[in-house]
């Protein structure tokens, strides 16, 4: 990261960022190396290239990041990187249940182990896992302070067994244990999934949101809730969920008084840090020191983890 990436930027937070999207390239070819991975040449995300070829993407990382020891290097390699992106406050995620190398419990520890305490750790779900994987999150969370959150992720197919629905006995039970809830939601997908997320899981914050302002009712039940929607433009930008950086509604959002953060989602596959997401998150038309420097309040203070 070069001087001018940090230059008059306060301390950030970063509260959506994946696990197994935001290896350094070096260690990836390192941990792929010995166990026969093969990478491809189109690692990283492209503008518009859709939610479900993002995804697959995944598929290489999670590879190399079955075991505990490999989970816990990259956990605090990941929070050494953000560290010197100077952020200040971090949220690290992924879905331990992909990670076959161990035990969940200890997978879960391997990633608080390498977070050290300078990230708070969230556990996903996937759109379409059975519901009782979230009482085990819960389980394993109330006797680890460094998992902060549970989270679903990815994103809803027709032909999934359970809808979101299915998981709401498990998010009540998160928030009667002042566990944190959020979800992916809205992600360029109908605003109605923003509404579930709220009344029925009892989300605080929401991954991406992007169609939030589709929807005037949403949009108030958002503001009336004071739910911190968790903004990732240049991810955005790649899955197709808006058609270009300049498009993001974050400002719109700020300005109708929306509680909103940046963060950079996969710093691997979308070749950003949160200096730099911060920086183009400026450059969005509408945006303002100001409305950036209300959004980095905000990251900070919506924080699970403290």
């Amino acid at each position: 990261m070069t001087q001018s990436d940090r230059e008059q930027l306060p301390a950030l937070p970063d509260l959506h960022r994946h696990l197994d999207g935001s290896l350094r390239i070096e260690t990836l070819q390192e941990l792929a190396e010995p166990l026969g991975v093969t990478i491809p040449d189109e690692l990283h995300f492209s503008p518009g290239m859709g939610l479900d070829a993002a995804l697959g993407l995944f598929d290489v990382t999670l590879a190399v990041l079955q075991t505990p020891q490999a989970v816990e290097r990259v956990a605090r390699e990941i929070s050494e990187d953000a560290r010197a992106e100077g952020v200040t406050t971090l949220e690290i995620r992924y879905a331990p249940q992909q990670h076959h190398g161990a035990a969940m419990e200890e997978i879960v520890d391997a990633s608080i182990s390498g977070a050290q305490d300078r990230a708070g750790i969230i556990l996903c779900g996937l759109y379409g896992d059975p519901p009782e994987l979230f009482d085990r999150f819960l389980d394993i969370a109330c006797t680890r302070p460094g998992v902060c959150a549970i989270d679903i992720a990815g994103g809803p197919h027709s032909g999934h067994d359970f809808r979101m629905d299915d998981y709401a006995p498990a998010f009540a039970r998160a928030r009667d244990l002042a566990i944190g809830r959020t979800v992916h939601a809205g992600e360029g997908r109908p605003p109605a999934e923003i509404r579930t997320a709220i009344e029925v899981l009892h989300a605080q914050r929401i991954g991406h949101g992007t169609t939030l302002l589709d929807d005037a009712e949403v949009t108030e039940l958002v503001i009336e809730q004071e739910i911190v929607i968790e903004a990732c433009p240049t991810s955005n930008w790649h899955t197709g969920a808006i058609a270009a950086v300049a498009d993001h509604p974050l400002p719109r959002w700020l300005n109708l008084g929306i509680q909103a953060c940046v963060n950079t989602d996969n710093t691997l596959f979308s070749q950003v840090n949160s200096s730099q997401e911060h920086r183009r998150a400026l450059g969005i038309p509408g945006m303002t020191p100001a409305a950036l420097r209300a959004a980095i309040a905000c990251g900070h203070r919506a924080a699970f983890s403290r």
